[in-house]
Order: C-alpha cells, then sequence, then structure tokens
C-alpha cells in the first residue's frame, strides 16, 4: 500500500455515487448500481483502511484500523430499519471508525471519518458515552482542568479541530456552576473534528492528511483514555 499513499485512493464518482443514491435510494438501482459501489467506495474505502493502519500503530496501538469488508472499521452501508420511520435501505455516506481495543466491553475513544455529498469531517473522540463514562470525563475535567485545558482548548487541537456534539442544559449537581470549564462539563459528547472538502478527499496524500489530523486529536484520545482507564 505504500505506492497508493501518494496516490489518490478515493475520486469524485465515489460521491457522485453516493448524490445518486440518496436520489434512488432503493433496492432495485442499488443492484443495478453495485458495480459502482464496490469500484468507488467498497475498495477503496478498504484501500484507506489498510493504508491507514501502519499510520494508526504510531499514534496509538490500542486503537484498530482493520480493513475487513464486513465487522472491521468500514461501516455497513445498509441501514437498520427496523425501529425507524424512516425505511430508505442504504446510508447515504461513507462511514469509518478505528475502534479502541477495548472497544467491544467499555465506551471508549477512537477516529472516525465521515464522507458524504454535503458533509465530510474527521476527528477523535467518544459520542454519547453512557452515563458512567460520561460522568468518568466531566470528573476528570474537574479534577484536572489545566491538563483539560493544555489538550483542547490549546496546542494542535485547537489549531485544527473544535469540540462537537450535543449539552446539557446545566452542569451536573456535584459540579461548579461557576467552573472555569462549565461549558465543557456540561458536555454530553466529548468528540474533536475538523470540516473538509471532497477536493480534500481525493487528493494523493489523504491518508497522511487524516493521520495529521489524528494526531492533532491525540491529547484529548489520551485524556479520555485516561478518564476511562483504558490504555492509549
Amino acid at each position: 500500500m505504500g505506492a497508493a499513499t501518494k496516490q489518490a485512493v478515493f475520486s469524485h464518482e465515489l460521491f457522485e455515487f453516493l448524490a445518486e443514491l440518496r436520489e434512488h435510494n432503493d433496492r432495485e438501482w442499488f443492484a443495478a448500481n453495485k458495480h459502482r459501489y464496490e469500484q468507488h467506495l467498497l475498495e477503496p474505502a478498504l484501500d484507506f483502511i489498510e493504508a491507514f493502519a501502519p499510520r494508526l500503530e504510531k499514534i496509538s496501538p490500542h486503537l484498530r484500523a482493520d480493513p475487513r469488508p464486513s465487522g472491521g472499521s468500514l461501516f455497513r452501508i445498509y441501514r437498520d430499519t427496523r425501529f425507524s420511520k424512516d425505511k430508505s435501505p442504504y446510508k447515504t455516506n461513507v462511514g469509518i471508525h478505528f475502534r479502541h481495543e477495548r472497544g467491544k466491553d467499555v465506551h471508549a475513544p477512537g477516529y472516525y471519518l465521515h464522507m458524504g455529498p454535503d458533509e465530510v469531517f474527521a476527528g477523535g473522540g467518544i459520542w454519547h458515552p453512557d452515563t458512567d463514562a460520561a460522568t468518568r470525563i466531566r470528573e476528570a475535567i474537574a479534577g484536572d482542568s489545566q491538563r483539560w485545558k493544555r489538550a483542547v482548548h490549546g496546542g494542535p487541537f485547537a489549531k485544527q479541530l473544535e469540540l462537537g456534539g450535543e449539552s446539557l442544559k446545566r452542569v451536573p449537581s456535584w459540579a461548579d456552576a461557576d467552573h472555569a470549564f462549565a461549558e465543557d462539563l456540561k458536555r454530553k459528547d466529548f468528540f474533536g473534528s475538523t470540516r473538509l472538502g471532497q477536493d480534500d478527499v481525493i487528493a494523493p496524500g489523504f491518508v497522511d492528511e487524516y493521520a495529521r489530523i489524528c494526531r492533532a486529536a491525540a491529547p484529548l484520545m489520551r485524556f479520555l483514555c485516561d478518564a476511562l482507564d483504558v490504555p492509549f
């Protein structure tokens, strides 16, 4: 995969396919265009995951880049419609998640890449942690505010990424409402991301650019791993 990282992994055809899938989200259209799905989405995404693996190993040996077509880092394109009013059978974006090795046992942070016709973003952290995990993270922020400040309010993280997600209406009852990072104590999600464009994704060297983003997110990832008592 070394040579592939010097070339473009993804192409404009990926986004053209996703845009058309959004307009024709049915099984008949997908069956007629499955070759496009395999050529422009599935195969390049698995190549990207494989190419990123050695870079991820250098960032953290406890996160996994799994290039299997099913059950690996690439999210299935097939939607689970059992409990959804929207019965569209397919997702219209590419989701790639580099999970923590402990991800199946505990709520653990990971890296993520999202590619859709109208939205492309990359980043790392933890999305919708359960109550226990969220409390442990908030307690870590309150208990070591200076480290939290260094992790996300300065350095490479603050230059490249921004914290996002949902928040509580007020700080937890045990916390100081006037805490310097009260807004962060209210967070339900602890995920930092940066927005990208289609041209970024299809450019040669995007694997290296994504690795740079993940390195910038590493201070947050390390903070979260320490708060949740998992290795980084």
